[in-house]
């Protein structure tokens, strides 16, 4: 099956659809997701994240428990309801998400026998591009048919990866599936960075593997780099992003950096940030 052209109000729009995937768990996949929301809301963009790793973490992290929630990315691709009927306000400012719910689990076998079951959520994104300026989507930790919709959905993948000895590895197996993706039903998907994330200065590892995976793979890697910080790895237990709980923190700060950068790469020079 070929990937349909993108409707006229899609196309139009200048939102930019960034699914966050890396198929190995414990990368900062969701830390990256939701800190970078929230940077880029900083920024003045209109952000939504959409949650669609069945643990939650986005939603949690961003103090939404399950009792919250009402409607969830399960809905939207099982049931046909709208972005904008799911989506739920988070407290910051100019950003919003699609909760996930533990429905999400089973979503993978239901999704099996549903007719065009690749574009159930690029059909329900092209309808809300118009409302943001960025929709960051967080897949699971596993390259399966939610990971798929996302990628189908997408206009660009980018990818949290671990400065650890594996990581080149891994990558290699998504950026196969990505180009896989791209022939069968997305053609216009690209790789909108590498990030490296949980890096150590302390670890000399660390400094080699983020050497080698720059030497492989040039300019795709962003310049920013995640440290390893404990303010990061507090904040999601408060339910809020460590731009919030720790504004001076180095975590929030590489993420302030990394907006920064991501804004300047695609042209959209970022004004001055606000604190949310």
């Amino acid at each position: 099956m070929q990937g349909s052209n993108r409707d006229i109000g899609a196309a139009s729009s200048n939102c930019r659809v960034l699914a966050l995937a890396n198929q190995k768990g414990g990368v900062g996949k969701t830390t990256t997701a939701v800190n970078l929301a929230t940077a880029l809301a900083a920024c003045e963009r209109r952000v939504l994240i959409i949650d669609l790793d069945p643990q939650g973490n986005a939603s949690t992290g961003l103090g939404i428990g399950p009792e919250l929630r009402q409607l969830s990315t399960y809905d939207v691709l099982l049931d046909g309801v709208t972005i904008a009927a799911a989506t739920m306000p988070t407290p910051i400012p100019r950003m919003s998400i699609v909760p996930a719910s533990l429905d999400l689990s089973g979503a993978d076998l239901e999704l099996a026998d549903q007719p065009r079951r690749e574009f159930r959520l690029r059909g329900a994104i092209d309808l809300a591009r118009l409302m943001y300026d960025y929709i960051l989507i967080d897949c699971p930790p596993s390259l399966n048919l939610l990971t798929l919709n996302a990628l189908v959905a997408a206009d660009a993948v980018l990818v949290p990866l671990q400065c650890e000895f594996y990581a080149l590895e891994g990558l290699t197996h998504l950026m196969r599936t990505i180009e896989q993706v791209k022939r069968a039903f997305n053609p216009q998907l690209s790789i909108q960075g590498i990030v490296l994330t949980m890096f150590d200065k302390r670890n000399n590892l660390c400094a080699l593997v983020a050497a080698d995976v720059r030497q492989h793979l040039g300019a795709t890697v962003y310049e920013t780099i995640i440290p390893r910080n404990v303010k990061i790895s507090e904040a999601p237990s408060h339910g809020k992003p460590v731009l919030i709980y720790d504004m001076r923190s180095s975590g929030a700060q590489a993420y302030i950096r990394l907006a920064r950068e991501m804004l300047t790469r695609e042209g959209r020079a970022p004004v001055q940030e606000r604190t949310a």
